[in-house]
């Protein structure tokens, strides 16, 4: 994962992130890895509620932004506040693309897309990884 100048609300060592996450975890929110397609908890969930980065807790994401874009990911339109997320440039995999992360940890939670013809009020898709988050589900839901 790409070292930024950012310096974080929570900031631990690689060593406590390992020892606070799982394998899987770690892999994913520290090492800016993907999870497979179509096997996150989070994929087809349509449970009201506040999605939180799965590292340090803080809101990411609400319910009322998340829409079925059958990628194989949980899909957002957009965050649940401008500043609850960053955007890096990501030119892995032979392509430019724009990674998300948490604003709070740093932490890889997937990467935006644009201009692919959703019919969402950004035109923006969010696919992030479901081990990345938890879900705080809305009071009675």
């Amino acid at each position: 994962m790409e070292k930024t100048d950012r310096t974080y609300a929570v900031t631990k060592s690689e060593d406590e992130w390992r020892a606070e996450l799982s394998p899987a975890e770690y892999q994913v929110l520290r090492q800016a890895g993907t999870e497979r397609p179509y096997v996150g908890e989070y994929t087809d969930t349509k449970t009201e509620g506040v999605y939180a980065c799965r590292a340090c807790g803080a809101e990411l994401f609400t319910s009322g932004t998340k829409f079925d874009s059958h990628c194989g990911w949980p899909s957002f339109y957009s965050p649940l506040a401008g500043d609850s997320v960053e955007y890096i440039e990501d030119h892995s995999m032979g392509m430019k693309r724009v990674e998300v992360r948490c604003a709070s940890c740093g932490s890889h939670l997937g990467h935006v897309f644009e201009g692919e013809g959703y019919d969402t009020p950004t035109d923006q898709r969010f696919c992030i990884n479901s081990i990345s988050m938890t879900l705080r589900p809305a009071a009675g839901a």
